[in-house]
């Protein structure tokens, strides 16, 4: 086995920085350090470990048979990590207003960063369960820290109690198929399962069935969703950010690799499954998004429909859709990430998540309505616009491999999302601010910076996906060759 540590430096690097981190905020009265370096401390890991990431691109290894090292766990690296440090600039207004912890919020992105990276990285059962609950348990505590909201705490306790069933349930499924196999390593798994006697056991069905709840609660899946809208409502807004973005895609990153490779072979006793999961996430997660009141709850409908689309790629699992699913992931970030900046950065003005106390935004703050607004279209599919693109390949694949009506319910489904996206441009548009509230005002330069690269960013992917689709088709063909 190779034990080569350098293969593993830039989670070395997140780890030393939210260690750092921690110990400045801890002494930062003895040693006079400003409050302020904290954040620039979590950065500067943040950008290093994704710096470091490059170095390993076009390599094919592992450490120590656990980790992929290749340019699908490279995908992954520079993807999270570019996601934790948009998070941390894009809060930094908010954090020292509302999180009385900064050095533990801190920590906490990057100690759940290195979980992400591993769930993409994982090429066995122990490892992927191990790695999902580092992401995990950091994000139960992360949901908890604005103590002065009551949400915040009641948020946090209803996400690891119902996180700790679903891990439960996880590992149940991970020992059956485990049993079914032989091993735990996804190339055994695959070779084990190869065999006709194997294929179509209730042990292994049973398994799967279990493995396939765990991780819906993960991904949000309906009916494994009942978590979100309230963690997403009660947690501070950059955790709200965090959770939307980096364990969504961390979730589909270890759902792609594992029933990419390991769970091949025995496809059909899955797919639909995931099939059906998809169908219900879309529809539930969109129907219900029409009546939400709060910003934060309908972006977390919004994620659950979002989810549903994703599961299309890993339902069809093919070189094709694989593709499909990163560049869907990376046009999905950029996009999540620049509407929850900007939500960040109005907040910090008015102090609500009542989707109606955004009125009037397009006279007092137009450039964040324009932001929020685009995010909004782009998160609905509309041409020119990340969103469009990414869910047109994602589609495409679905059709191609004979689930035409799968991508004709997701058709539907995002044609029905516009309706509550349209409700939140409307107030900004259409209704008139409130009074008192008419003059302009100006968020900050770092708010203006972020979102500025982002709003660019879902422009670009948009218009030219080219070079992000050819690095995706390098990532997927990792896992199919």
């Amino acid at each position: 086995m190779n034990f080569e540590y350098a293969l593993l430096i830039p989670e070395f690097i997140l780890a030393g920085a939210a260690a750092v981190v921690l110990l400045a905020d801890a002494f930062r009265r003895d040693l006079g350090i400003s409050r302020r370096l904290i954040p620039a401390i979590a950065a500067l890991g943040a950008l290093a470990a994704g710096i470091a990431s490059l170095f390993y691109a076009d390599r094919s290894t592992d450490f120590a048979g656990l980790i992929g090292v290749d340019d699908y766990t490279l995908f992954f690296r520079v993807l999270f990590t570019v996601t934790v440090l948009v998070v941390i600039l894009g809060s930094l207004e908010f954090v020292e207003r509302n999180i009385r912890h900064q050095g533990e919020f801190y920590a906490l992105l990057l100690v759940s960063t290195i979980g992400a990276i591993y769930m993409a990285g994982a090429r066995e059962l122990l490892t992927a369960y191990i790695s999902i609950e580092l992401l995990s348990f950091s994000l139960y505590v992360a949901v908890s820290l604005a103590k002065d909201d009551r949400r915040s705490g009641e948020a946090g306790l209803k996400y690891v109690l119902l996180g700790g069933v679903a891990s439960a349930m996880l590992l149940y499924g991970l020992s059956l198929i485990y049993g079914a196999a032989g091993t735990t390593s996804y190339e055994g798994i695959a070779a084990a399962l190869g065999d006709s006697a194997v294929q179509g056991s209730p042990v292994l069905l049973i398994g799967l069935a279990f493995l396939v709840g765990g991780l819906g609660f993960k991904a949000s899946a309906v009916p494994f969703h009942m978590w979100t809208p309230d963690a997403y409502e009660g947690a501070p807004l950059p955790v709200t950010a965090y959770i939307a973005a980096t364990s969504k895609a961390a979730t589909f990153a270890l759902l792609l690799r594992l029933f990419g490779t390991g769970l091949l072979p025995v496809q059909d006793d899955w797919q639909w499954m995931l099939a059906t999961l998809s169908v219900a996430t879309m529809v539930t997660g969109n129907l219900i998004a029409l009546v939400q009141t709060n910003i934060k709850r309908l972006l977390a409908y919004s994620s659950i429909g979002q989810v549903g689309f994703m599961l299309m790629a890993v339902t069809t699992v093919s070189d094709a859709s694989g593709s499909a699913l990163l560049l869907h992931l990376a046009g999905y970030l950029v996009t999540n990430l620049a509407v929850f900046i900007a939500v960040i950065a109005v907040y910090n003005r008015i102090g609500s998540e009542r989707i109606e106390d955004f009125r009037g935004l397009a006279e007092t703050q137009p450039y964040l309505a324009l932001v929020i607004t685009t995010g909004l279209f782009s998160l609905s599919g509309m041409p020119l616009l990340a969103g469009f693109v990414t869910k047109f390949f994602i589609f495409q694949a679905a059709a191609e491999e004979g689930f035409l009506w799968l991508s004709g319910v997701a058709v539907i489904m995002s044609t029905v999302s516009l309706y509550y996206y349209l409700k939140v441009i409307r107030m900004m548009y259409v209704v008139a601010p409130a009074e008192g509230e008419e003059g302009r005002w100006r968020p900050s330069l770092i708010a203006y910076g972020v979102t500025g690269v982002l709003f660019i960013g879902i422009f670009v992917v948009g218009l030219w996906a080219a070079p992000v689709l050819e690095v995706a088709d390098d990532a997927s063909a990792v896992l199919f060759g």
